[in-house]
């Protein structure tokens, strides 16, 4: 578990987003982890997925469940939020478009982002997105062309609005 702790977690506050504030992220990352654990017994070694694809399998399906329920709410601007917005430098034009990027993301279906985040963040390949989310191949191109094409007409409104 400790060697899965990080990359859930990372996948959990990527997907969850926003609605990851407030604990439900970390609730939400223990709750896939107690997954993991109840379902190694049946975890099959000679399954086609490696174990770090089943982890993330159900870390993923963990993460959107919660999405679908609704229940985080995004927080308000910090003080700490509101101090970086009045910095102007170049690390704030970082945070700006970190901000932009993750504010896009979080536009994403459940579906979409979870495909999206699997390849950008965690690097896999279609297949092994495949078979997280069980999904045909078509189907995860499909989206990720989705999720692509959904965040650069977000970005180029955030361009256009300096």
């Amino acid at each position: 578990l400790r060697r899965y702790e990080r990359p859930v977690w990372s996948l959990v506050c990527r997907i969850l987003g926003r609605a990851g504030r407030h604990g439900v992220a970390q609730d939400v990352a223990q709750d896939a982890l107690l997954g993991v654990l109840r379902g190694l017994p049946r975890y099959d070694l000679d399954h086609r997925a490696t174990l770090t694809t089943w982890v993330l399998t159900i870390a993923a399906r963990t993460a959107i469940s919660e999405l679908r329920r609704g229940r985080g709410d995004a927080a308000p601007l910090t003080e700490c939020d509101l101090v970086a917005l009045e910095r102007p430098d170049a690390a704030l034009e970082r945070e700006r478009l970190g901000a932009a990027i993750t504010e896009a993301v979080e536009h994403l279906s459940p579906e979409i982002r979870a495909a999206f985040v699997l390849r950008a963040f965690h690097e896999l390949s279609y297949e092994e997105i495949a078979a997280i989310l069980e999904l045909d191949l078509g189907t995860v191109k499909s989206r990720l062309w989705r999720a692509r094409a959904a965040l650069q007409r977000r970005l180029s409104e955030v361009h256009r609005d300096r």
